[in-house]
């Protein structure tokens, strides 16, 4: 589940949102809010689909059960059509990319806001849906207990916000010296989203179709 981990973890669109968040009248209180959103978010997802995942028969006598393998695919498939999708959308040389229209709208934004964000980039977002059910699918194919299972997602949960978490650590410990930090990291993010996050799906998508075949197969 590792690598999923690091996936969402590495989402470019978010670090963007809370390095503007930490720019705005309420930066201290938007960005705190945005990183407890970002980890209920992920930690709700997760919980929701070993819910369902976990109590069902993973396995088929040693070998992955084939609902697992046609998950798999299915994610992988998804997984590689955004990669397409990504690349293809990424900016010309020298052309600043698009940002969200949601993005102008940040510098009025109150924590509860914030935290609502967050919730809606982290788990509902598809992009970061489709990281979440493949490393929580990959938790819950290990057999191991419920309460095994819970302490495992935390982890998940903790690597996949390293990324949200790193902009407030930065504006924490350097103040205001943080500021030219802080817009050169939101603008390599930007130009380099769509770039980092094809390379990314196009990775987990043919890692997923990889173990899909080889359960069908086993």
């Amino acid at each position: 589940m590792l690598p999923f981990a690091v996936g969402v973890a590495i989402s470019p669109m978010p670090i963007v949102a809370m390095v503007l968040m930490l720019i705005t009248p309420k930066a201290k209180a938007n960005g705190f809010s945005f990183l407890l959103g970002w980890i209920a978010g992920i930690a709700i997802a997760g919980a929701i689909v070993l819910a369902v995942v976990g109590p069902a028969d993973t396995t088929d006598e040693g070998a992955p059960a084939d609902w697992t393998s046609w998950l798999k695919l299915i994610l992988g498939l998804v997984l590689v059509a955004l990669a397409v999708k990504q690349w293809r959308s990424r900016p010309a040389p020298g052309e600043d990319p698009p940002m969200p229209n949601w993005m102008g709208a940040l510098e009025g934004f109150t924590p509860v806001k914030s935290l609502g964000l967050a919730v809606l980039l982290s788990s509902i977002n598809p992009k970061n849906l489709a990281l979440i059910i493949a490393g929580a699918t990959a938790i819950a194919q290990t057999d191991i207990s419920g309460g095994d299972q819970a302490i495992v997602w935390a982890i998940f949960t903790v690597i996949a916000s390293i990324g949200v978490a790193a902009p407030m650590v930065i504006y924490l410990a350097m103040g205001d010296k943080a500021a030219e930090t802080l817009d050169g990291i939101k603008t390599w993010m930007a130009h380099s989203n769509a770039a980092i996050m094809a390379v990314l799906f196009v990775i987990f998508g043919v890692k997923l179709i990889g173990e899909a075949i080889t359960g069908f197969s086993a």
